[in-house]
């Protein structure tokens, strides 16, 4: 590979060697490549970009070496933080059962059960503010509200981010796309609203409140109904101490169809496989939010 004689040359073999790497490993890599190279040029006022390049490429190291580098500490840091792996069973009762010992699936429960609030917040936030820097957008002094109101979007969604790695385990990116400083303020903000990454990440946001709705009635109503037929036959067995008054048994007309004794023992059945399918949805619905939030939140490394 050709020595890059251009910090644009540099950021493009470093893409290029990170074609196959996470999009958001690839940002991340940009970021701190851009900001390490601009820092040094600035520093160095008298240098052209090709000499700095020439003398950084013994210290930073290359495209190809730094890439290496960050895939190798992006395996190392994902080994490190990776919960352990349920054991493998073979078995369909022994898989279906075997999801109580997978700390994704009550991650990916507490993060639907989070998904309500988080989207109440996204989804007003972005209606306010788009709605403000449409009305203001007529003014002089009104521009300044569009210009804030993408830079917190932008800010939310790596809030977000962290949120989806955390919690559902996957890999979103740790800084922000870089801004170049040099560039004059017009071309930087022209830069915001022509990203479509900007106009995807709004969309994401809007999408928080109806699938935070979706999800957070899922997850409650499973988890709620589960639990009070696994413990239907405690109610059974408080009823007859006089605890409270009522019956787990099937009646009409006030006639016994079938006692409590049979379908106490049934819903502890149904409860508990309700329960352990619960999980399952929980794991199913973090992978597909994973993966929504990768493809609407993460610049393609292309």
């Amino acid at each position: 590979m050709n020595t890059p004689k251009t910090i644009r040359d540099y950021l493009d073999q470093l893409r290029a060697a990170l074609a196959n790497a996470d999009p958001a490993l690839v940002q991340d890599a940009l970021y701190d490549a851009e900001d390490h190279l601009r820092s040094e040029l600035a520093e160095n006022p008298g240098k052209s970009e090709a000499d700095m390049l020439a003398k950084i490429a013994n210290s930073y190291g290359a495209p190809s070496e730094v890439a290496a580098i960050y895939v190798e500490q992006e395996r190392v840091v994902e080994q490190a933080l990776r919960p352990p792996p349920p054991p493998r069973r073979r078995s369909v009762w022994g898989r279906f059962f075997g999801v109580v010992g997978d700390a994704r699936a009550y991650a990916a429960l507490f993060y639907m059960l989070l998904s309500l609030p988080i989207g109440i917040f996204c989804f007003v936030f972005t209606v306010v503010g788009l709605s403000l820097s449409l009305g203001l957008s007529v003014l002089v002094v009104g521009l300044v509200v569009p210009i804030a109101f993408v830079g917190a979007l932008r800010v939310l969604a790596l809030v977000e981010g962290r949120v989806i790695e955390v919690l559902l385990g996957e890999r979103m990116p740790r800084r922000p796309v870089y801004a170049d400083r040099a560039r004059p303020w017009r071309q930087r903000i022209a830069a915001m609203f022509t990203d479509p990454r900007t106009w995807s990440t709004m969309l994401y946001m809007l999408l928080k409140l109806p699938i935070g709705i979706v999800y957070f009635t899922i997850a409650v109503a499973g988890t709620v109904t589960s639990l009070a037929l696994i413990f239907a036959p405690v109610a059974e067995l408080l009823s007859h101490f006089g605890a409270f008054d009522g019956n787990v048994g099937i009646y009409v007309n006030g006639d016994t169809i079938v006692p409590p004794l049979v379908v106490a023992p049934v819903a502890f059945v149904i409860g508990a496989i309700g329960l352990f399918a619960m999980l399952h949805v929980a794991r199913g619905v973090g992978r597909l939010q994973g993966a929504l939030a990768k493809h609407l939140l993460v610049p393609s490394s292309r």
